[in-house]
């Protein structure tokens, strides 16, 4: 486990996102980094692949969504217990559960930004509170796709969901009036360093302009007690949840608790 200092803590719930360094060494790093090569080839098991080549949403993100239901490995980092209590420390929460984790290619050649947006808004939750981390498996800057970051804008509370392929300027949006683009900040990250941001930050990702795979693991953490809201979404459709009660049971562990 990885005490954080209180600074750590203090700047996330200010700023709506925080760089964690040094959070897994090179060992690690390749095991995991091996893991998400095979699973993102695999057409088999319950993960989901949002896109396939030559799609639109492809251009943006190749994604597959709970790869850690195929694969051991990814099991191993999405349920990983140092990370799971990171996000108790950050949100100080009585317990953490997993909502999903997404394996992110961002591929080279054609390749185009992530548009700025927060993620609350796709996630079928009732309560804010849940935040996601960010993991890349090798240095990442503006050349191959480092996040951005608006800080505070956190505070703004939940806006429309901004439409990834065809999107509009989340800075248009009347509620978000007030929040400066130009406040935004640069995250580059040296491999084994994370982010954590709050569902309802602000962000965005370059286009990857280099000749490789931009490849991160991104893990999305939430509060034990967040409630379901009842819209649909790929993760919760089927699954038996009710309207208004926690979202809870094995599909969306408790990692982590005081």
């Amino acid at each position: 486990m990885m005490q954080l200092p209180p600074s750590k803590i203090d700047f996330y719930r200010t700023n709506g996102f925080v760089q964690i360094d040094n959070v897994f060494n090179p060992t690690e790093l390749a095991e995991l980094a091996g893991a998400m090569d095979e699973v993102m080839i695999s057409n088999e098991g319950s993960s989901i692949q949002t896109d396939r080549a030559g799609g639109n949403y492809y251009k943006v993100l190749n994604q597959r969504v709970n790869t850690w239901r195929d694969h051991g490995v990814m099991a191993k980092y999405s349920l990983h217990p140092r990370l799971a209590d990171l996000a108790l420390q950050l949100t100080g929460a009585s317990g953490i559960r997993l909502f999903h984790d997404h394996a992110l290619w961002k591929m080279p050649g054609d390749s185009k930004p992530t548009p700025w947006h927060q993620d609350f808004p796709y996630w079928p939750m009732n309560e804010s509170g849940a935040l996601s981390a960010w993991i890349p498996m090798h240095d990442v800057d503006e050349e191959n796709g480092c996040m951005m970051f608006v800080p505070g804008s956190h505070l703004k509370g939940k806006l429309t969901g901004v439409d990834l392929v065809n999107p509009q300027d989340i800075f248009d949006f009347e509620e978000s009036k007030g929040i400066d683009r130009n406040s935004a900040v640069k995250v580059p990250l040296k491999a084994g360093s994370i982010t954590f941001h709050n569902g309802l930050c602000f962000h965005y990702a370059h286009a990857n302009n280099s000749d490789q795979a931009r490849r991160v693991l991104a893990l999305i953490f939430f509060p034990d007690g967040t409630t379901f809201n009842g819209k649909p979404h790929i993760i919760t459709n089927d699954q038996g949840l009710v309207e208004g009660q926690p979202i809870a049971g094995g599909l969306y562990p408790l990692i982590a608790k005081k």
